[in-house]
């Protein structure tokens, strides 16, 4: 878009990104069943609300009709990057507690502590600095431009971080991770990048028309997305936990340390025999919590057992296992009138996608490669 065609832009299209900002909080409070992320993201959605009215009276020099709000918008884009990665870390179940959240607004006090002697002035003379470009605050003008492209950068790559960790985390509690969808947070974390490349240009109109488009499609999202994990699966995996904790409180839940090689060796001995008597693995929706509950063990020592033994997460351990059921069953005289995939879904995957994938992964060959090398036709 053109300086032209953005300087053309009606006053109606940030008002409407103003509107959709306090809408779209409104109703993700008006939910019956919130959890954090929701609060977190309508109390982000209200300060993008508020950002953008100080833009619209500011607007074509609209400070000169509102100058005792001159110098109160400063610090707002401070706002924008810790909440987007709390956020996440709402939405990834990575809550790092009150203090340390905290912690990530200590900036925005700090500016306005910096600008306390600029606040403190009377509008008029606020107005003067406005329209002198700064002048006798140039230092601490170019100072806040400096940190809030460097905030921009940090809470992005948080964020990032975040969600990696998250994506290491479930394959550590997973043996499906299909309903694991991580686009939304991909999302906001592509629109909030772009923002603050916008902000390196200057160009406020650019800047704030981003910020209207990203609140809209940010919206959408925010109140029609589904979660990362669906209701049932949450529902499911806190049940089981719940249960295992009640069933074992002589066990810390968050144990850290090394249960010991005889230990493990033990474990990993009870696990093999569940596997093979059982065959634990053909439950697509296969957890740890539930393998842990079954073998009367911490999911962290499991999860440890399975690390130190097979070098794998458990998420690779179990579908290795499929893999294993596939070959087996895939070979036998009596599945021959079997499609490929209803044989995949009976060893355990929920999903053509996942399988193929798998498998590859672990045989370096298609499904169908391996079964022409076993000379085994099959739809």
């Amino acid at each position: 878009m053109s300086d032209l065609g953005l300087q053309s832009l009606s006053p109606l299209f940030y008002w409407a990104g103003i509107f959709i900002a306090f809408f779209s909080s409104f109703l993700i409070l008006g939910k019956s069943k919130k959890v954090t992320a929701d609060y977190v993201l309508a109390i982000w959605f209200m300060i993008i609300g508020i950002h953008l009215i100080f833009f619209v009276l500011f607007r074509a020099e609209g400070y000169l009709h509102f100058p005792s709000l001159i110098g109160f918008e400063m610090p707002f884009p401070f706002m924008h990057g810790p909440m987007l990665y709390l956020y996440i870390l709402c939405v990834t179940n990575q809550n790092s507690g009150k203090k340390i959240w905290l912690l990530h607004w200590v900036p925005v006090l700090m500016i306005y502590i910096a600008l306390s002697q600029f606040l403190l002035l009377p509008p008029q003379d606020r107005v003067a600095v406005y329209q002198n470009n700064g002048k006798g605050y140039e230092t601490l003008s170019q100072m806040i431009k400096i940190l809030m492209i460097l905030s921009g950068i940090l809470y992005v790559g948080l964020s990032l971080l975040a969600v990696r960790k998250y994506k290491k985390e479930i394959s550590n509690q997973y043996s499906n991770t299909e309903k694991i969808n991580l686009n939304w947070v991909y999302y906001l974390i592509i629109g909030i990048a772009l923002i603050w490349i916008a902000v390196m240009t200057r160009n406020n109109i650019l800047i704030f028309s981003m910020v209207v488009l990203f609140i809209m499609v940010a919206a959408y999202f925010g109140i029609s997305r589904v979660g990362i994990l669906d209701d049932e699966a949450v529902k499911t995996e806190d049940a089981v936990e719940n249960s295992w904790v009640e069933n074992s409180p002589e066990v810390p839940k968050y144990e850290k340390s090394f249960a010991g090689e005889e230990a493990i060796q033990m474990i990993y001995n009870k696990l093999v025999t569940h596997m093979e008597k059982e065959k634990l693995y053909t439950d697509p929706e296969l957890n740890l919590n539930y393998v842990a509950k079954l073998l009367d063990v911490h999911p962290n020592t499991l999860s440890q057992t399975i690390n130190f033994v097979e070098k794998k997460n458990f998420y690779d351990y179990i579908n290795r296992q499929r893999i294993e059921e596939f070959k087996r069953i895939a070979v036998l005289p009596e599945n021959g009138k079997f499609t490929i995939l209803s044989l995949a879904f009976e060893s355990g995957f929920n999903s053509k996608t996942s399988f193929n994938r798998n498998f590859k992964k672990y045989m370096n060959c298609s499904p169908r490669e391996f079964l022409k090398s076993q000379s085994i036709t099959m739809e």
